[in-house]
This record gives C-alpha cells, structure tokens and sequence, in this order.
C-alpha cells in the first residue's frame, strides 16, 4: 500500500515516518503524475496560502480533485485541512474545496501559543497526543461530514467519506494511531475497488 505526502511545503519527511509506522509505503509527491503510483495523499501543515499558490502553479488543483473524484483517501493536516476546507471564514477563496467544511485560520492564536494535549478521537480507543501550532479549527460541518474530535467544544478532527481532516500535527509525535486510522481508510479503499 503507498501512500503520497504532498511535498511542496511541510513536515514531509515525519509524515512519511509515521506512514511507514503502519507498514504502508510513504511517498513524496513533486509533480502531479506521481499521484497515479498512490492509493491516499497526505496534505501537511504548513502556510496554507503558499501551499495554494504552488498547488495552482503545478497543477495540483484539478489532479487532487480528480483523485478525491476516485474515491482515493485524502487526510489534511493544520494547513492542509484549510486546503481541503469548501469554505475559509472571513470569505477567503478556498484552494481544493472538497471538503464540506468551514475552517478559521490560527484560530488557536500565534506561534508562541502552540501546545499539546490528548484528544479522544471517535474510532481510536485510547487518547491521541496532538501538537497545535498556529492551528485553525473547523467553524461548521456540512450533513455529511462526521465529528471525531472535539477541543473545549471546538471542532478539531472531522471526517466526510474518503476526506479526513485534523487541526493539528500527528506527524510531530510518536503516537502514529491517526496515520493508522488513515492506512485503514486507504485499505478499505483498495478493498471497495477491487
């Protein structure tokens, strides 16, 4: 099973580490013909306009939509969230706009008010250790779109179908449960189109 890290900007490197952790393969995603070689793609954190800026510049736009269009997993992370995200509050343009979201930019405040706790998310049995740094947070969830965690009462991991999106970055722990649960939806993939 390989799964693809979007390599424009990012934590790329610990992404694949955690990927590897689940006995996937992980691969650094350069140029849009290498989303053909995976079955998932991680979007990483990072600044989510530059990250929107270089997915316009080569491409990305229309091949990820194509590949969420296959059914194929997506999980975003911090910024990569915003990227997946229909909508950004404060009537920025979105960038994929595959997700039936709405997400609010540093919504946890400024660098040097990052932090880590342990999170319940729905599906995983025992707490996730989550690093926010400059983290956005999800504002509303479309009909479809699951809750799987909550941060005093904020939306922080969510679900729709083959998306997943989280605030924060599983990949800056050692806990790799979440890339876990991310393997298993890109199994469940493979399975379903066999």
């Amino acid at each position: 099973m390989r799964i693809g890290v979007l390599a424009l900007q990012g934590a790329v490197t610990e992404h694949i580490v955690s990927i590897e952790k689940t006995g996937a393969l992980g691969l650094p995603i350069k140029r849009i013909e290498e989303l053909d070689g995976v079955e998932g793609l991680i979007i990483p954190g990072g600044e989510s306009t530059t990250i929107g800026k270089l997915m316009r510049k080569y491409g990305f736009i229309e091949a990820i939509r194509e590949f969420a269009g296959q059914g194929k997993p997506i999980f975003g992370t911090c910024a990569g969230m915003i990227v997946l995200a229909k909508r950004i509050a404060g009537d920025e343009a979105g960038h994929l706009e595959l997700m039936d979201i709405t997400v609010a930019r540093n919504a946890f405040g400024r660098q040097r008010e990052s932090f880590e706790c342990d999170l319940e998310v729905k599906g995983i049995a025992e707490p996730v250790r989550a690093v926010f740094i400059r983290a956005p947070l999800i504002d509303e969830v479309g009909p479809d779109v699951e809750v799987l965690t909550l941060y005093k009462d904020e939306i922080v991991t969510a679900r729709q179908g083959n998306l997943l999106a989280c605030s924060f970055h599983p990949e800056l722990t050692d806990d790799y449960r979440l890339h876990q649960y991310f393997a298993d939806m890109v199994k469940d993939s493979i399975a379903a189109n066999l």
